[in-house]
């Protein structure tokens, strides 16, 4: 199973967008809200400044693109 870390923020609609769609396809991910000073940190690591960002594994996903996010996972629709 892959590590899917997902950081996102308040009041961010594609936030919400990314979080639905790993639940309804049962993919299961860890919420990291930037709020948390620490996950803000992180994020800031991963040369990163907006949300959400996807971390699959070692691969990171500045934007929402839902057919990389099934090609890191390997499902295929």
């Amino acid at each position: 199973m892959k590590n899917v870390i997902i950081y996102t923020q308040d009041q961010c609609p594609p936030c919400q967008f990314v979080k639905q769609y790993f639940d309804q396809n049962e993919i299961d991910y860890t919420e990291k809200n930037i709020k948390n000073s620490k996950f803000k940190s992180e994020l800031i690591d991963l040369d990163s400044f907006s949300t959400p960002t996807v971390l699959i594994d070692d691969k990171v996903f500045y934007q929402v693109d839902i057919e990389s996010f099934n090609k890191a996972l390997g499902i295929t629709q």
